[in-house]
């Protein structure tokens, strides 16, 4: 049992927070979004529609969705836009497309193979018309670069009037490595214009784990700075992400422009049981107001055999927070099921319910995980209740423990209706601001969770201003 008399919020001061790091809406989405579908790309149009393309089990055909909600594309129908051949170019692997609409035409990058051959290389299809699912694809080849290797997993953005490619390809100068990250400007969306160089080898001991690898690079632009996610190592449970940040006004073009993170920053997860996170993409919420990550992984750990001839990989999705500093934090990969929220105090804009244990409160800023909940409804009381499970630790919820105090209980102890009643909440609309929530606890009419000043929650009566202040907090 973890009893925390004085569970409290993260404290962090806000003072340094900039107004890019201001609060946005929760989400709400269901994982896994699409089973058996690898190396997710989902782009939002202008239409209104947004457009998901991923690696198919069989490697044999480039496919499409398009749904107006991102929840709706994991039951939307899908169409087989081109086929692998029968020989040449195309018979053999097709990997992880991406679909971009640029200069009033539509673009997938995608990594083909050739048949009973080692021969893979990034290849651009185009198309006119206004849905791509049934446009015609033409083929505008290979994209040719400063050498003929093994290349794959081609990525495009712009910034300041320039539009870059960026891909993985085998680095002819360092033998013994699978793949480095190059980066070149574009002439045209199937056209590099120079000499690419190269933004980052798999240096680092965690992207060197069963291959040498640095892939599937993906770009976020806020803030002023370029971030650029990349993934790393064999594609078993080592998967991982990496990150390198450049400025907006730095030479692109100069490697030292860019800084890599000396750790990963998005990995597998035995209390979530997700398992080799990576080749993500980014995307918008369907208000606008929140930045996404789309990303593949498994839900096991252990495989036999390759890797890449396990077809399970499936396609999830999750917010990105921001932090004060404007630097993104991706936090873990979240639990199966509804995505989770964070509790952010109405009377300081930095405080947010927090998970932990013991009798001592944590210095410092909690991991991102800590800060977020699922929310399961019905409760686990039932009758129009919710509950509060921890996302850092899965199977664990919010309850008050007697009289005002409140503590984090696993479900195993929550077996008799008493205690499931103690755990389950009334939503209710916030008390100071009816756009956010008040939660009544189910056991006790009348009795709200609180945050005091100085962090401290209990559950009591909300009965002046202060006390229902205390009492609301906003979704994120």
């Amino acid at each position: 049992m973890a009893i925390c008399n004085s569970c409290t919020l993260n404290t962090a001061p806000v003072a340094a927070q900039a107004p890019s790091s201001t609060s946005s809406p929760a989400v709400s989405y269901v994982n896994t979004l699409a089973n058996q579908r690898a190396d997710p790309h989902i782009y939002k149009h202008t239409d209104g529609w947004y457009y998901f393309t991923a690696t198919v089990p069989a490697f044999d055909r480039i496919i499409l969705r398009r749904a107006q909600s991102i929840q709706a594309l994991g039951d939307a129908a899908e169409t087989t836009i081109w086929r692998r051949k029968s020989s040449g170019v195309g018979s053999g692997q097709v990997w992880a497309p991406e679909i971009h609409f640029i200069d009033g035409k539509w673009y997938i990058y995608v990594a083909l193979g050739v048949a009973n051959e080692w021969r893979i290389r990034a290849f651009v299809l185009e198309a006119s018309g206004a849905n791509p699912l049934t446009s015609t694809w033409v083929e505008k080849g290979i994209i040719r670069t400063n050498w003929d290797t093994f290349s794959l997993d081609a990525t495009t953005f712009s910034v300041n009037g320039t539009r870059y490619l960026v891909w993985a390809q085998q680095d002819p100068s360092r033998s013994g490595e699978n793949s480095s990250l190059f980066i070149a400007p574009l002439q045209n969306p199937w056209t590099i214009r120079g000499t690419a160089v190269a933004i980052s080898h798999p240096d680092l001991a965690w992207e060197r784990i069963g291959y040498k690898v640095n892939e599937g690079a993906s770009v976020i632009q806020r803030n002023g700075r370029i971030f650029m996610t990349y993934s790393a190592s064999a594609t078993d449970h080592n998967y991982c992400m990496g990150l390198l940040t450049a400025s907006a006004s730095a030479n692109l073009m100069n490697p030292s422009s860019w800084t890599k993170s000396k750790t990963p920053i998005f990995v597998s997860n035995a209390n979530t049981n997700q398992w080799g996170p990576g080749h993500n993409s980014f995307t918008l919420s369907e208000d606008g107001k929140s930045d996404l990550m789309v990303y593949h992984d498994r839900g096991y750990k252990d495989i036999n055999g390759d890797p890449l001839n396990d077809p399970n990989r499936r396609t999830r999705v999750q917010k990105v927070y921001w932090k004060t500093d404007g630097t993104p934090d991706f936090g873990i990969p979240v639990p199966d099921g509804n995505t989770p929220i964070r509790l952010r105090s109405f009377t300081n804009s930095g405080l947010f319910v927090r998970y932990y244990t013991g009798s001592n409160v944590p210095s410092g800023v909690p991991a991102l995980a800590d800060t977020q909940f699922r929310i399961v409804s019905p409760g686990l009381s039932g009758n129009g209740t919710i509950s509060l499970e921890s996302t850092s630790n899965p199977g664990v919820y919010l309850r008050r423990l007697s009289g005002s105090q409140v503590q984090f209980e696993p479900s195993g102890n929550l077996v008799t209706g008493a205690s499931k009643a103690s755990a389950s909440f009334n939503r209710r609309p916030g008390m100071a601001d009816g756009s956010g929530v008040s939660l009544e606890v189910s056991d006790a009419g009348g009795q709200y969770l609180r945050v005091q000043p100085g962090g401290a929650m209990i559950i009591s009566a909300a009965s002046n201003t202060s006390e229902q202040e205390q009492a609301t907090f906003y979704l994120e």
